[in-house]
């Protein structure tokens, strides 16, 4: 059983969904409005929080990032909008998963216990150094030299992901689907911006890499300098 916030402005979808998530062990708590979804998140403390990003009040994008600002709780993005205009922005801000309307509360009950068993593994991991590299995905911090690296949360799974396979080329679509959590694809640009950041916090650029090594048309690869 998890303790599930669901934000969702349609009264008739919500109320199917809360009575469908109960019905499979769940404790759910509900809101109609961003700020009010915000504070309960706050105050509550679910385990997972479902949230449609078409509220009255305030974009669902918008209080996907404020709520991430002070938050790492799972977030399961639950909407009619179904581009990669919409998904891909609300994967960067920190969704752990998309699922597109219209879905069966059992669909939305194997996603939600899904991303917690993903959360439950990142919880029992242990640290992984590369050279003067150290991320400790506990506590999502990363250092290098014992200096803090200020990344966002997308830039943190992206370089953990990279760090747990040192030396060994990952492709992009692998990216995606493992970082992104989308499962058939998307935009390469979208690794692409992210790992220009990641080269930049890191002090090296695509032209003089050091850690992130571009292999031509397979992907990337993460290596200790020599």
């Amino acid at each position: 059983m998890a303790e599930v916030l669901l934000i969702e402005d349609d009264v008739t979808i919500r109320t199917a969904l809360t009575r469908g998530l109960r019905e499979r062990g769940h404790a759910v708590s509900s809101s109609g409005t961003a700020l009010d979804g915000l504070r309960l998140a706050l105050g509550e403390r679910p385990d997972l929080v479902v949230l449609d990003l078409g509220l009255p009040d305030l974009d669902g994008a918008e209080m996907l990032r404020m709520l991430r600002a002070v938050s790492r709780v799972p977030v399961i993005v639950a909407t009619a909008r179904d581009g990669d205009a919409d998904m891909v922005p609300a994967l960067d801000a920190g969704a752990d998963d998309y699922v597109v309307k219209p879905f069966s509360a059992a669909q939305l009950d194997a996603r939600i216990r899904a991303v917690l068993r993903r959360v439950g593994d990142s919880r029992t991991d242990t640290s992984v150094s590369v050279g003067a590299l150290r991320l400790d995905p506990r506590t999502r911090e990363a250092s290098m030299d014992g200096t803090a690296l200020d990344l966002t949360p997308r830039e943190f799974d992206l370089l953990h992901y990279l760090c747990s396979r040192p030396g060994e080329v990952v492709t992009k679509r692998e990216l995606l689907t493992e970082v992104w959590q989308l499962p058939y694809g998307g935009a390469d640009k979208t690794v692409d911006v992210h790992l220009s950041w990641l080269r930049r916090k890191l002090g090296e650029t695509a032209q003089r890499p050091r850690y992130l090594q571009t292999v031509r048309g397979v992907g990337v690869k993460l290596v200790e300098p020599t």
